[in-house]
Formats: structure tokens, sequence, C-alpha cells
């Protein structure tokens, strides 16, 4: 059941939500929290359920227990844009919004806002992959959404234009205010945009901490490499020497190492190092995030 929160202060509200595929448990009694204009960020290895817990915020799916209330007003952004091939990028902007002057003028301040104005008249087959994401976020903003569901919506982009469009959504977080839950694999994003950071696991929330780094975050603040460490310690991966005794050496570690290499000499001094993500999980194979029963 999903309705409206009765708390001013409260944009998701979520107890006891079960979501169950075949005889498994994606989601077992989870309970969550999310304050209006509040950035949490969600982590988890691979068929943890964090999409499915996003489409049933989203009303994309449907639990098979618990309660969990969201605002009526909320929007989606998927890793894929999503655009309609027959639609210029304007009409994509604003489709299933009334027709009329105003809302062409809604349309292009989003588009203004995404710094895509001129690209009105555009087709999506003109658009590059991080023009096309971009116009999926003016899409979902010009709605005015108190929610903001975002399922990795950077994880196709490549890493320059990927930390573009996180500065990108920070800022239009900022001016507009929703809450953001956003979906991701990708430590260093979860630290570097959202307030909070939480990783689901065995269909619960096994952390839930605020991120206390100081904006602008540099990935190279020791607070930040503390609390990237913790968050991949939570996720099984662990850097090496640190992997509990009774675990065998594994690609986790692997994949630790490697992201943790520093950059070349000669790289720019203001290259941000590669961000590091959740490697999948290691367990037998899974339902897929979303699948229905």
């Amino acid at each position: 059941m999903t309705t409206t929160p009765s708390s001013p202060t409260t944009a998701v509200r979520v107890r006891g939500l079960r979501r169950v595929f075949g005889t498994r448990a994606v989601l077992d009694g989870l309970e969550l929290d999310l304050r209006r204009g509040e950035f949490l960020a969600l982590l988890g290895a691979s068929g943890s359920g964090k999409t499915t817990l996003l489409r049933i915020l989203g009303a994309l799916d449907g639990a098979d227990g618990g309660e969990a209330l969201v605002p009526e007003a909320r929007t989606i952004v998927f890793q894929e844009p999503r655009l309609i091939p027959s639609k210029k990028v304007l009409a994509n902007v604003t489709v299933g919004l009334p027709r009329g002057a105003a809302t062409r003028a809604t349309g292009l301040r989003a588009l203004a806002e995404v710094g895509l104005e001129r690209h009105a008249d555009a087709w999506p087959a003109t658009l590059s992959g991080g023009e096309a994401q971009r116009v999926a976020l003016a899409r979902a903003l010009v709605r005015e959404p108190e929610l903001l569901l975002l399922d990795e919506p950077f994880a196709a982009l490549d890493a320059l234009t990927r930390l573009r469009m996180q500065d990108l959504v920070g800022e239009l977080r900022r001016i507009h205010r929703p809450a953001v839950l956003l979906v991701t694999h990708d430590v260093d994003e979860a630290v570097r945009l959202a307030d909070r950071v939480a990783v689901l696991r065995n269909g619960r929330l096994v952390t839930d901490e605020p991120v206390t780094v100081p904006r602008p975050r540099d990935p190279g603040d020791p607070a930040f490499v503390a609390l990237r460490r913790r968050l991949l310690a939570d996720l099984g991966v662990h850097a090496p020497g640190e992997a509990p005794a009774s675990a065998p050496a594994s690609a986790f570690a692997s994949a630790f190492a490697s992201a943790s290499t520093p950059a070349p000499e000669s790289a720019p001094a203001s290259a941000t190092p590669a961000s590091t993500r959740v490697p999948a999980s290691a367990s037998a194979p899974a339902p897929s995030e979303g699948a229905s029963a």
C-alpha cells in the first residue's frame, strides 16, 4: 500500500516492507525514513533489492507486505533516458502535461536549467548520452516532484560526463529541494552527493549513516576515504590484508586494490580518482531487480 505521509517533515516512510520473488524475499521487513529535501544514496550488490524498493516507491511494483508512504508528486529517472524517438526534445520534457504556452515556457525553463535550451527542437537521436540524460532530468524536474527517484542514472555515461552530471544533479537538488533517493553501485558517487548513505543486504538496511564530509567533497579527504572504506566493508569489499580470516582471497580485494590505485603522475592535478563500484554479488544467481513474479 502506498499513500502520502502525514508528517510535514517526512517524504518517505517505509515500515516492514516485504517483496518476494518465488521463494526469495528480496525485501524482508525493510524500514526506512527520508525527510523532505534530504538526499539518500542506497548501495548494494546486484540483486539486493535496490531497484525493487525504488519501483515500489514509484508505484511501478507492489509490495507483498508492510507499508510504504510517499508523496503523490514523485518522478523517476532511469539508467536509460527513455526518450520518445518520435517527439522532439521539448515535447519529451513536457509529455503528459497540458498543452499551451505556459507548459511550453515551463519546459524551456527546465531545459535551460540543464543547459539544453538550444536543443528544444532537436530529435532524441541527435543527442549524446549525457545530453539525453539531461533531458530525462528536465522531464522529471518540470513536474516539481516532492520525491525524485534516481535508478543509476549515470551508470552508462563516461567518467567525465558522469562527474558533470553528478554536479548538475547536486545543483538542481539545491534549487528544487525534493527528497532524493539515488540507487547506485558507485560508492564514491554516493559519498560525493548524498546527505545519508545506506547499504541494503539480505532484504534490510545494514548501514544507514549521515555523510559528514564537508562540501565540496574531495575523494582524497581523509574523512571521505574512511567512509568509503567502511561502506566497502559493509558491502563485503575489503582492502588487502583486511579480509576476514575465514574468507579466501577473492575478486573483492582485487577490485578494491584496483579502485584505490592512485592516478598516474601525468594525470591533471584536478582529475578525480576513479569511482569505486560495488562488484556483483558472489552468491548464487538471484532474480533481477524489479522482475515481476
